[in-house]
């Protein structure tokens, strides 16, 4: 029974590199943030930049909110899952970016384990539900350009609605998953994320447990969460450049790709600035280089969403005029 002693703590020193009982954090311990930056003197600069990003982002899908739901012009299906996109994208930024405003605020980098899971969770809610919105609105575009005369059959409120539903729901689900995973693993004490917020990825490489089997979910669910709408919006749009390609005159063509131009963009940023983010922390080994790439799709992304669609977007411009104009 020595001996096995003796390799129990022999294992458990090969696990930890300092050498503490490894314990679940719930309620007894917490994490640190270490943020983009360790120079005191960009702190000012970060919190500035930051919070005029997240007040940006959230004063840009409000008002894409509003201006759809004052316009009864704008009460169609599109417009409909734009409004929700919106609405995860709030969430997405408010996720993050309020605890990184305050730890640099309060030169305070700690979470709470409780604070971190929640996080977690969170992050994961509306990260996926943005992903499967751009699904729905791609297969709204599809069967608006390759099925006209059907589409106010096809896309008619019980089905639009249902589909946000389910979007909502399989998201829930997702969330919950990476959370549970994240809650069976057990941590060394003082353990510090390389992050600006709590990644379940680095997490994993804190964890002084076995990690195999979460990893190998991990990538399953990104699988199944990921690669399955991006599958259903290549398809959608390999059906859509199909369609407009047999469209003999020029105009009809140029009319056609201009109704699917503003969620093709958001689609190529969101999609592009995650690709990015994976393949600079497969190149790079410093986790401090892939938490500022990160910035792009936690935070630029759903702060331009807002600008695309209202730019490219003549019926968002004129609703969003008439808010002004009543205003005045």
């Amino acid at each position: 029974l020595f001996k096995v002693y003796l390799f129990i703590l022999r294992e458990r020193k090969k696990r930890c590199p300092i050498f503490m009982e490894p314990q679940n954090l719930t309620g007894v311990s917490e994490f640190f943030l270490m943020g983009l930056s360790d120079d005191l003197e960009l702190q000012p600069l970060l919190f500035g930049l930051f919070l005029s990003m997240y007040l940006v982002t959230v004063l840009g899908n409000l008002l894409i909110i509003l201006a759809v739901s004052s316009d009864p012009h704008l009460y169609t299906p599109m417009y409909f899952f734009l409004s929700n996109l919106s609405l995860a994208d709030i969430g997405f930024s408010t996720t993050t970016i309020p605890k990184m405003l305050l730890n640099i605020q309060t030169h305070n980098r700690s979470i709470t384990y409780a604070d971190c899971l929640t996080q977690v969770s969170f992050f994961f809610l509306f990260g996926c539900l943005d992903n499967l919105l751009l699904a729905v609105m791609a297969y709204d575009r599809f069967v608006a350009i390759c099925h006209p005369l059907h589409y106010p059959v096809i896309m008619n409120p019980c089905l639009c609605g249902f589909l946000v539903l389910v979007s909502f729901f399989s998201s829930l689900l997702d969330s919950q998953i990476h959370c549970l995973m994240v809650s069976q693993l057990t941590f060394c004490t003082s353990v510090e994320i390389h992050h600006f917020f709590c990644d379940a990825p680095q997490l994993l490489h804190l964890a002084c447990s076995d990690t195999s089997i979460n990893t190998i979910l991990l990538y399953f669910m990104g699988a199944i969460f990921g690669g399955v709408p991006l599958s259903g919006i290549l398809c959608s749009y390999t059906r859509i450049v199909s369609s407009i390609l047999r469209v003999p005159s020029t105009g009809g063509k140029c009319k056609a790709f201009s109704t699917c131009g503003s969620h093709l963009s958001v689609v190529c940023l969101f999609y592009g600035t995650g690709l990015g983010v994976y393949l600079s922390s497969s190149v790079s080994p410093s986790p401090r280089k892939g938490a500022v790439a990160s910035v792009m799709y936690t935070v630029v992304t759903p702060m331009l969403n807002p600008f695309i669609y209202s730019l490219r977007n003549k019926d968002i411009k004129r609703a969003l005029w008439r808010i002004i104009s009543r205003t005045d």
